[in-house]
């Protein structure tokens, strides 16, 4: 059965959708097991361990950030290859980028092992949440390395053009992660711990699913022992755009970590109604980041193939459908946003804390569409770096800044998550600019080879 999706020929709305639509619901997936392990928390151990997991999120993603921007390294630079139609290059990639992902698994596995409890004292965390969030992140990252395994191959497979499989193997490690919670949770009673072990499972699990399809894979596009090795060309073209595409993720979850701060100094109550209302965003952002891992691909693949009107025609196109789902679903929680937070909790105190934040959310995830895009589409054409410093400087940097003048005068949640809208519109302005200047340059070089 073939698998892959044309990058470079055939109707970019018709293949961009088709591309994002098995990335849609492996992000949705994972969401949805995500909202799992805190439902499950939620309503059978309680507030405590549900602010206590619910005080990790921005954590994890600081650590993880680096596996996630190495996957976009990985997944351009292969796209490149593929689209020059260089079979060479394509095979030392493959090969070089496995060895590379292993490593930034173990090495981030052991730094958030060692540090876990000191970042969580550095963020003010409540005392009484501090050892199960403590607890959660170390299992958590016993799970680093399959991580980075699946992150790697799910960044090859999209290159190729191929987003069933990795979501055929995220289902079926999904469905045992579920399965997992509710036996650890409710019958061993063994609450932070148990969905945090449940996660780490699953992750081994949709690891050794994805390599074995690398190894069966076909005569250019295939992962064999013999030939694992670091080609040092291969080594510095992927994290020229790995690091700082991780870096970027990073530092801006750093910034988030401020954000942190200030969730924190709200009572425990107020934060598990605040951690469940966080299960929102991730639902609206994996959806558009299905467009927005479309547009590196498919940008990445027709830069290869020196073919400058499908670059910028992706641009648009993956922008219109991003703009459509983040205001259908951002409607969609401001509508019905007690219901949703129905689900993790039956305290109404909870959720009516969780719909102040909820609310203010809905309303303004549409601003990160042109922000994201843009950094995408960059991304696709080998630029990480300067998108990168926007980033610090627009998002990052800005939202310290606000979190320590805006917030600290209300103190308010309206005026902590207010920041969001704000830093991403000035990010966007900066990073759209970026890229047509990018665009117009990489044109003229496509023109005169």
């Amino acid at each position: 059965m073939k698998c892959e999706i044309s990058l470079t020929q055939g109707s970019l709305k018709k293949n961009i959708l088709l591309f994002s639509l098995p990335l849609i619901f492996s992000n949705l997936l994972q969401v949805l097991f995500n909202m799992t392990d805190i439902a499950v928390i939620g309503r059978f151990a309680g507030p405590i361990a549900l602010g206590a997991v619910g005080s990790t999120p921005m954590i994890l993603f600081f650590i993880t950030g680096i596996i996630q921007g190495l996957g976009s390294g990985i997944n351009a630079v292969v796209a490149y290859y593929i689209g020059a139609n260089n079979k060479k290059d394509t095979e030392e990639t493959i090969h070089t980028s496995a060895i590379i992902s292993l490593i930034f698994g173990f090495i981030l596995m052991i730094i958030g092992i060692l540090l876990a409890n000191w970042i969580l004292l550095l963020l003010n965390t409540k005392e009484e949440l501090i050892q199960g969030a403590c607890l959660y992140i170390r299992i958590y990252m016993l799970g680093m390395p399959a991580m980075a395994i699946y992150n790697y191959g799910n960044a090859l497979l999209s290159a190729s053009g191929d987003t069933k499989r990795p979501l055929i193997y995220l289902a079926i490690s999904g469905i045992i992660n579920v399965f997992l919670n509710l036996i650890f949770v409710i019958y061993f009673k063994m609450t932070v711990a148990g969905v945090a072990t449940a996660t780490v499972i699953s992750q081994y699990i949709s690891s050794i699913l994805i390599l074995k399809a690398l190894f069966k894979g076909t005569k250019d596009f295939k992962l064999e022992i013999c030939k694992l090795k670091i080609t040092l060309s291969k080594c510095i073209k992927i994290l020229k755009i790995g690091i700082p595409s991780g870096l970027q993720n990073s530092i801006y979850a750093f910034a988030n970590l401020f954000i942190q701060i200030g969730i924190n100094s709200f009572d425990p109550i107020t934060i598990a109604g605040l951690s469940a209302a966080a299960n929102a965003d991730p639902l609206v952002y994996d959806v558009m980041n299905a467009f927005y891992a479309a547009c590196s691909s498919f940008i990445g693949q027709n830069f290869g193939a020196k073919n400058g009107l499908r670059i910028k025609r992706t641009f648009f196109i993956v922008a219109g459908y991003s703009l459509f789902i983040s205001i259908f679903l951002g409607s969609f929680f401001f509508i019905f946003g007690e219901e949703f937070l129905g689900l993790f909790s039956k305290n109404q105190t909870v959720i009516n804390a969780g719909l102040y934040r909820l609310k203010v959310m809905a309303t303004t995830y549409w601003i990160s569409v042109f922000m994201d895009t843009a950094i995408s589409a960059c991304r696709g054409l080998g630029k990480t770096l300067i998108p990168s410093i926007i980033v610090i400087l627009g998002s990052c940097v800005f939202r310290i800044l606000w979190v320590h003048t805006i917030f600290m005068h209300y103190r308010t949640i309206e005026s902590l998550f207010l920041l969001f809208g704000f830093s991403w519109a000035i990010t966007a302005i900066a990073e759209t600019i970026y890229f047509i200047i990018v665009y117009k340059t990489e044109l003229k070089y496509l023109k005169n080879i």
